[in-house]
């Protein structure tokens, strides 16, 4: 990540609050990614950040990618650089996973034509997809453990194993083509243990379909999950990757298989840097309150939407005392932490939060009519 006196530069530039993107941060965390997981091609989620040079980085370093909607499809499409269209077609095909088990009519006739893979978990979507995607590839989705994520997804999405195969019979009854399994351990999967029970899923699902004569599926995806190093108890991913690759060669042996992964989090995380201005200053109930303009509608709406909790810091140097920092808004919602480890602030001085490129300024939005931070992008190809 950037150094401090060269964030400090760039707020003194661009004025605050400030999202920084290090695209060093991104190409080392596809790079990483793809040497501990060889066998893995990624495919970037990018609901996690879909800022159109994230997409065009990644993708120029050999990243695919999930999208959740028609617009993340177009926002894909659009942001491959340097194919003409029939080649941004073909890309398609084999780069863009539609990994949401439930779409709209209008979105399945937009994507038809591109013969897109996409997923489905229930009876009523083979339906859909049959009307209005026909071309399109398949793969069922299956409910699994999410024991112990950051943020559980089995809940509302995912068959149950035991109806699985009866699922891909109906969609190949259909006239639809079921490429494979797909699962989903929950976002920010610390619990490795789910990884390893969502492949034994997998994989039985995957042999009985073969019993009963649907041999002809070629692809699992593992989802995401892969949790990014908010702090030191986080075990890195070479850890994480050591349990997988196992598992695939006990489970899934030929290599003739495709496997498959969508990480958001994990690619995108570490790679940002939000910078913001003490706008205001009390003392309430014994305790120092701070006001920044930023907070929990623009950058640090992950602290809501994500379940997920972002330090904090200051440049400034000096003693420090238990601070409540909050975001500009009138909302008491907008509360970033009450139990922060600052200095004597004054007005006008600038904080940082590192690690927050992912579920964050994404979820933005100009409520009290304050605007989301201007993004800025250093260390671009």
């Amino acid at each position: 990540m950037t150094s401090l006196k060269n964030l400090q530069r760039l707020a003194r530039k661009h004025g605050t609050p400030l999202f920084v993107v290090d695209h060093v941060a991104l190409r080392r965390n596809l790079s990483e990614f793809k040497k501990y997981l060889p066998r893995v091609q990624p495919y970037y989620a990018v609901k996690a950040n879909s800022d159109p040079a994230i997409v065009e980085t990644l993708y120029r370093h050999g990243a695919s990618f999930d999208v959740a909607s028609i617009a993340e499809f177009r926002l894909v499409y659009d942001n491959i650089k340097g194919l003409p269209a029939k080649e941004r077609q073909a890309f398609i095909w084999d780069k863009v996973i539609y990994a949401h088990p439930i779409k709209n009519n209008a979105t399945l006739r937009e994507l038809n034509r591109y013969k897109p893979l996409v997923t489905y978990d229930n009876y009523e979507e083979i339906g859909k997809i049959r009307k209005y995607a026909p071309q399109a590839g398949l793969c069922l989705r299956l409910k699994v453990p999410n024991t112990g994520a950051m943020v559980e997804l089995s809940s509302k999405f995912g068959a149950d194993p035991g109806e699985a195969v009866d699922l891909i019979a109906a969609a190949h009854k259909a006239g639809l083509n079921v490429e494979g399994i797909s699962f989903h351990v929950g976002s920010q999967t610390t619990n490795f243990a789910n990884f390893v029970q969502a492949l034994q899923l997998a994989a039985g699902v995957f042999n009985e379909a073969r019993l009963r004569g649907f041999d002809k599926m070629n692809l699992v995806d593992i989802g995401g999950g892969f949790p990014a190093p908010y702090d030191a108890n986080v075990k890195p991913l070479h850890e994480l990757a050591k349990v997988l690759n196992a598992e695939f060669d006990r489970l899934f042996p030929d290599k003739k298989i495709e496997i498959l992964a969508e990480p958001g989090r994990f690619m995108v995380a570490t790679a940002a840097t939000l910078v913001a201005e003490v706008v205001g200053k009390a003392d309430r109930d014994g305790r120092r309150c701070y006001y920044i303009n930023d907070g929990v509608y623009h950058t640090y709406s992950g602290i809501i939407f994500d379940h997920c909790r972002y330090s904090v810091k200051a440049f400034r140097q000096g003693p420090t005392q238990i601070s409540a920092v909050f975001g500009p808004t009138c909302d008491a919602l907008d509360t970033i932490s009450l139990a922060e480890n600052l200095p004597d602030l004054n007005l006008g001085d600038l904080v940082y939060s590192e690690n927050i490129g992912a579920y964050s300024h994404a979820s933005s939005t100009w409520f009290n009519g304050f605007p989301p931070a201007t993004v800025i992008h250093i260390n671009r190809d």
